[in-house]
């Protein structure tokens, strides 16, 4: 299926005990909330590295796996926690995946020194996983009418793409105000929170059709090759991207990864259909949702270290930054994108939000020393929040047009799946050139804020050609606009008309 309809997915039977309106609203809540708070587990870390370098004892090596211990499990379980969905039910997963989340909370929490956060910090990651690989299907399972599917799309992309930025500010408020613990600590009487809801209002039985078997050669393959993988990535920074380390593990996760593509031609029921990538649509939104996501996850990172160690403000101004951006994320996402993609198409909100954040990120470039947030921080939050509260629920909704119903769990694991691996990517090859940059600077003579400047805006201009290789992907690789469909009311005004 190259093309792209007007109804993305053959819709499943909603996981839903009662399939009111108001019902399916309470669900999608508790969809949402489970992933928000595994979307700012992502990023809220990152303003509290320093007090968890010093109350954990970290070594600087050590301080990188605060990030890299969640990310990697979490980025390589990915597409198996989505199969998982497909095969055990996507409502008994989430459960579980919030459960384990919420109880690694709490141990990240109190735990006293580097082994215990550390173990905790991958339990997270396998949590979120879990949770986090089906909550895209569960959401298009329960709202199969094109245009509430829009808004719910819509909700949903508000809380993956404004979550990153909410995370540093969660985080620059917690850290100053209450200490690094309860960076964690706010998390579980959430996590209770949405498995009492997720009980009450998500059925927990089988909600995906006949039983399945699971590919355990290929589910072992794929793990392995996409936790290898980000490990590579994320330890290049540290390695360098020509060492034998970097390029021995990189070699290894290839060839898992071609075992596996191996694998799925041959297998009997395999992980990942091959006719789910034979779309067109699909790899093209995959491939522009991943190249987005590293120009975004570097941005992000280099926006918060260009407003403390440049420009000075501290944890909370720092984390309360990006929040114009967040807002404006919000906006869109929930009001802005339904509406112009049930009048315009996918594909025109697509191709025309991608340039506007790319405009934000060109507004970034022009940071300078002697700068201040309004003047170089605030003019590229506006185009940046515009354009990603658009993007975001398009590539979704093209991503998900490749899956059938007994496929969802899978479409929706490897949507997060690319997300990670182009958030991994992006924050070590952006970081490792922009370091490059700003240590070149400095043994020349430059001024700590002059090259620490230059080495930011490195990474601001990194991040907009990647922009500009997504919109040239998604220009290449998708189909003419579809039909105009009636708006989410214009059924309602032709009945009543009539």
């Amino acid at each position: 299926m190259d093309g792209v309809t007007d109804s993305p997915t053959t819709p499943q039977p909603p996981t839903l005990r009662a399939a009111r309106r108001g019902s399916r609203r309470l669900a999608l809540g508790v969809i949402c909330l489970g992933q928000l708070m595994i979307v700012l587990d992502g990023t809220v870390v990152y303003v509290a590295l320093p007090a968890l370098q010093r109350g954990l004892d970290l070594s600087p090596s050590g301080l990188s796996w605060v990030v890299n211990a969640y990310l990697v499990p979490f980025a390589g379980l990915l597409l198996l926690s989505g199969r998982l969905g497909d095969l055990l039910g996507r409502t008994r997963v989430f459960v579980m995946g919030m459960a384990v989340f919420t109880v690694a909370s709490l141990l990240c929490g109190l735990a006293g020194g580097p082994g215990l956060f550390l173990g905790a910090r991958v339990a997270q990651g396998v949590g979120g996983a879990l949770a986090s690989a089906v909550s895209l299907a569960m959401v298009v399972a329960l709202f199969p009418d094109p245009g509430e599917r829009a808004r719910a799309l819509g909700v949903y992309s508000f809380v993956q793409s404004a979550g990153g930025t909410l995370g540093q500010l969660v985080g620059g408020v917690l850290t100053q105000l209450a200490g690094w613990p309860w960076i964690f600590f706010v998390n579980v009487p959430f996590g209770v929170l949405t498995l009492a809801l997720a009980v009450r209002f998500l059925d927990g039985g089988r909600d995906n059709g006949p039983a399945r078997s699971l590919d355990v050669m290929g589910a072992a393959l794929v793990t392995g090759a996409l936790s290898l993988a980000v490990y590579t990535i994320v330890g290049a920074s540290d390695h360098g991207w020509n060492s034998p380390h970097t390029l021995g593990l990189g070699a290894l996760a290839a060839v898992m990864l071609a075992g596996f593509t191996l694998r799925q031609t041959r297998a009997a029921d395999p992980l990942l259909s091959p006719r789910f990538l034979a779309s067109r649509t699909v790899t093209g939104a995959l491939v522009t949702l991943a190249l987005l996501f590293a120009a975004v996850y570097g941005f992000q990172f280099h926006a918060a270290l260009y407003m403390q160690d440049v420009l000075g403000l501290d944890q909370l101004r720092t984390g309360a930054g990006l929040l114009p951006a967040s807002v404006l994320i919000g906006l869109m996402s929930l009001v802005v994108a339904p509406w112009l993609i049930a009048r315009l198409g996918t594909l025109v909100v697509l191709w025309g939000s991608l340039p506007l954040v790319g405009s934000g990120l060109l507004l970034f470039g022009q940071v300078s020393p002697d700068g201040s947030y309004v003047k170089d921080v605030l003019p590229g939050t506006v185009p940046l929040g515009i354009g990603l509260g658009l993007v975001i629920p398009a590539l979704a909704d093209l991503v998900m047009s490749g899956a059938d119903a007994r496929d969802s769990g899978l479409a929706s694991g490897v949507f997060s799946t690319m997300q990670q691996i182009g958030s991994a990517l992006g924050l070590s090859a952006v970081s490792a050139l922009a370091v490059h940059r700003t240590a070149e600077l400095t043994a020349d003579g430059t001024d700590s804020a002059s090259a620490l400047t230059s080495g930011y805006r490195l990474a601001f201009h990194v991040g907009l050609v990647l922009v500009l290789l997504a919109w040239l992907v998604a220009v290449r690789t998708q189909r003419a606009p579809r039909a105009v469909r009636p708006g989410p009311g214009d059924a309602e005004q032709e009945q009543t008309s009539m």
